[in-house]
């Protein structure tokens, strides 16, 4: 454990696109941060500065990381290993690296033989927009947005703090998990959706009628469905390649699935194709709903020892039970041995379920009190 930079945070973006230009436009405007940024093509870095997203455009990774207290590797999933890996070889040894990618596992492994692979903490905001490119940028683009970390036994827990602390300044809801479940996650929630959009629009292109070049109308459904529908080639089979199991596995089920409710379809059992109606409509607005619920904060202080992964081992297992950590500050104790972590959850449910969870790790909780935040 260690303190927290007493100044603004001093953040490095590599790779100023969407996703790094809205990190560059938030950290700026929202945390007050010095925000410097390397891009490989030169004119998109001049046009960051113009655009305010950026206050200097470096030369290089290494002008860039310089002085950072966290920066974000902002690439194609192809290009992250390297990228990380010259963030960490060229940045400070108190410095936190992160990235954006839409995939974790195969990231964390390329990373993990790395000497300095304890200072990168894998990231994935579930954030995008309809443009492209850092004309696109916004500083708003985070807020309420889930971004999953995706820690390791290695990873320091005052880096794993540093960076929870930049996100949630930025409006962003920090949530760690596995990079194995991450993956899984996202082959459900987000690469499978791409897949049926794919398949949907080449189902309705090759089934026009004879001599038609195109419909003369689509149903709104069908917009709906189809709007990621061949997004960026390039990205997407760098992500689909990257995750190939777990998404190849959810088509499967995705096939199944159809082929039940063809069954039901053609059985013509209208209450049970109600019932299906039903169902399908509870599950969407209970997952919406979940995502929407809000509550008051509620504190949570845990004793630990100051021994590498602790934090890290925290986060994670809360992630696993669905608990989400809205804040959280770390205090060591002057003997560098021993020191607390607090954590504020919002509502008292799931607070107790938290302290139950890190109870269950060994770990001394404090009681159960509701606060005004952290």
């Amino acid at each position: 454990m260690a303190e927290s930079p007493d100044h603004p945070p001093r953040v490095a973006v590599l790779g100023v696109g969407l996703i790094g230009g809205s990190i560059g436009l938030a950290a700026r405007h929202r945390l007050g941060a010095e925000v410097v940024g390397y891009d490989p093509d030169g004119a998109n870095r001049d046009r960051a500065v113009a655009l305010g997203v950026l206050d200097r455009a470096a030369v290089s990774i290494a002008d860039a990381v310089a002085d950072a207290d966290a920066v974000f590797c902002a690439a194609p999933v192809a290009a992250l290993p390297g990228l990380v890996a010259a963030a960490l070889r060229e940045s400070p040894p108190a410095t936190v690296v992160s990235d954006v990618g839409s995939t974790k596992q195969a990231l964390v492994e390329a990373i993990a033989a790395d000497p300095s692979a304890d200072r990168f903490i894998g990231g994935h905001p579930l954030a995008g927009a309809e443009t492209a490119g850092v004309e696109g940028a916004r500083q708003d683009l985070f807020e309420g947005v889930r971004w999953y970390l995706t820690p390791t036994e290695r990873s320091q827990g005052v880096l794993f703090d540093r960076l929870h602390g930049v996100l949630a300044g930025i409006g962003a809801r920090p949530m760690a998990l596995d990079p194995a479940a991450h993956d899984l996650e996202m082959a459900t929630i987000s690469h499978l959706p791409h897949v049926l959009a794919n398949v949907l629009a080449g189902i309705a292109a090759g089934s026009l009628p004879a001599g038609a070049e195109r419909r003369p109308e689509v149903g709104r459904s069908f917009r709906d469905a189809t709007r990621v529908a061949g997004a960026n080639p390039a990205v997407w089979a760098d992500i689909f390649s990257s995750n190939r199991a777990a998404v190849a596995a959810e088509i499967d089920e995705a096939v199944e699935r159809l082929r039940s409710a063809a069954e039901l379809i053609r059985g013509g059992d209208r209450e049970r194709i109600q019932s299906w109606q039903r169902s399908a409509r509870d599950d969407r607005r209970r997952m919406l709903e979940a995502e929407l619920a809000t509550a008051p904060l509620v504190e949570l202080r845990i004793a630990v020892e100051n021994r590498p992964g602790t934090v890290a081992e925290i986060a994670l297992a809360l992630g696993r039970a669905g608990v989400n950590i809205e804040d959280m500050s770390l205090f060591p104790a002057a003997d560098r041995r021993t020191g607390a972590i607090s954590l504020w959850i919002a509502g008292v449910e799931e607070a107790v379920q938290a302290a139950e969870v890190v109870a269950g790790l060994g770990h001394e909780v404090a009681p159960v009190a509701e606060s005004g935040g952290g």
